[in-house]
This record gives structure tokens, C-alpha cells and sequence, in this order.
């Protein structure tokens, strides 16, 4: 594939995202992914964090920045948000607790629409919010069905285990308590698409206080019933 447009800064920085897309990279990293001059490199991923393309974590590595997940809040228009909403209002009426879609972005996952808890305790997940595909319900049915590589990558250093997703592939869908947040109980099912992979997982969180450290048992059932509805949605949409 021709990555080239001709237009040498915007290939430039689209290979640095590129890159990035995979986690965290120091200046030497990307210099080796991109095949660029350090100097290129450094002076366009800077470029790239003023405008909030780019981030840096904790020990200065460069990380997508957070104006990607601001994009894909905003993203209204697309067919799997706009079905997910209506399904995630029953889900959180249906269950009590605030509900969730989220997508994978590379090594991190986006909540794309959220339903939340009207009132009392609650776990509130802004859309746009970007989150660790190594812990948490919704990562495990993000990775159980991912190609070996990306599933291999994660679960070097995830809170979840091989076996563990086994479970999950072969439960149709996930429990966490405490595993992202302290705290907190998750239960996630996966969103099919019409090429017969996981697109999305629709969730719901709250107090471990109220969903108990098995939450599956009360409400598993209700989240994989929501996840079924919104891949039917998007087959019937390709019909």
C-alpha cells in the first residue's frame, strides 16, 4: 500500500500516529518504527502534542493524545452509536446501572455512548473517555475475540489472564469486580459485526456494594440480550 501523498510533513506525522497506535513509544522507538531522522521525528511529535494529537504518560513516552477521543465522541453520524443509545436506555432501566459501549482503538478503549444511573451511587463514564484494555469486563470481551498479536500484547501486563478469556469466549461474556477501578463490578457481552468479528462490547457498572463481586449472576443475561439487539440492528442495517 502507497503511503505516500505527496505531501512529505502529513506522511510524516501520519506514521508517527501510526505507530503510536500500538501504545506507548519513547523518541528513539518511533525513530525505529518510522524509519524518520530523530530530529523529523522529534519536531513533528511535539507539533503533534500542542495540537493534542499527541500525549505523553507517566514516563514521558508518547501516547495518542487525547483530542482522538474528543473526535470520537463526536462521531453521532456513525451507524453503531446511533443504534446504541435506545439499547443502552433499556439496558440501564432494565438492570439499575449505568451502561456502556465501547470500541477498541489500538491499545486503549473508547466509550462511545453511555446511558447512566439517573440518581444515587453510580459508575459515570463520559463519552469520549478513554480507558486501559487491560483491566475491566469490557476490555476481556474487546481482547478474548482479537487477532493472537493484539490478544498476546495485552495480556502482557493485564489483570486478566489466557484462561480467563477462555472463559469468556466460551461464556459469551465477561465479569470484573474491582479490576479497574476499586470498587467497582462490570459486566460486558460483545457486539458482532457483519464480518463475523467483535466490533464493540455494551456494559454495565456500578458499586461492588450493590452489583456484588459476581455481578454476572444477576445481570448477565440482560447485558448479552442488549449486546444480541445491537449486532441484529447493524445486520439489518446491511441488508
Amino acid at each position: 500500500m502507497d503511503n505516500h501523498s505527496g505531501v512529505g510533513v502529513i506522511d510524516k506525522a501520519s506514521a508517527i500516529l501510526d505507530a503510536l497506535e500500538h501504545g506507548p513509544a519513547t523518541l528513539a522507538e518511533l525513530v525505529e518504527t518510522t524509519h524518520l531522522a530523530r530530529p523529523t521525528v522529534h519536531r513533528i511529535a511535539v507539533a503533534l502534542e500542542y495540537h493534542h494529537l499527541v500525549g505523553r504518560d507517566p514516563s514521558g513516552a508518547f501516547i495518542l493524545g487525547r483530542r482522538f477521543s474528543q473526535l470520537a465522541a463526536t462521531v453521532g453520524e456513525d451507524r453503531l452509536v446511533s443504534a446504541a443509545q435506545p439499547v443502552l436506555t433499556v439496558l440501564r432501566d432494565r438492570t439499575g446501572e449505568s451502561s456502556q459501549l465501547y470500541r477498541r482503538h489500538g491499545a486503549v478503549r473508547i466509550c462511545m455512548a453511555a446511558a447512566d444511573r439517573p440518581v444515587g451511587l453510580r459508575d459515570s463514564i463520559p463519552v469520549g473517555t478513554t480507558m486501559t484494555m487491560q483491566a475491566g469486563s469490557a476490555a476481556q470481551i474487546l481482547i478474548a475475540w482479537a487477532e493472537p498479536d493484539v490478544m498476546h500484547a495485552a495480556l502482557a501486563g493485564a489483570r486478566f489472564t489466557a484462561a480467563d478469556l477462555a472463559k469468556v469466549r466460551k461464556h459469551g461474556y465477561a465479569e470484573s469486580a474491582g479490576e479497574r477501578e476499586s470498587g467497582v463490578s462490570s459486566v460486558s457481552a460483545p457486539v458482532w459485526g457483519t464480518a463475523g468479528s467483535v466490533i464493540a462490547a455494551v456494559s454495565i457498572s456500578g458499586p461492588i456494594e450493590r452489583l456484588t463481586p459476581h455481578p454476572a449472576a444477576a445481570h448477565a443475561h440482560a447485558v448479552v440480550e442488549a449486546a444480541q439487539q445491537l449486532s441484529e440492528v447493524l445486520r439489518r442495517s446491511e441488508r
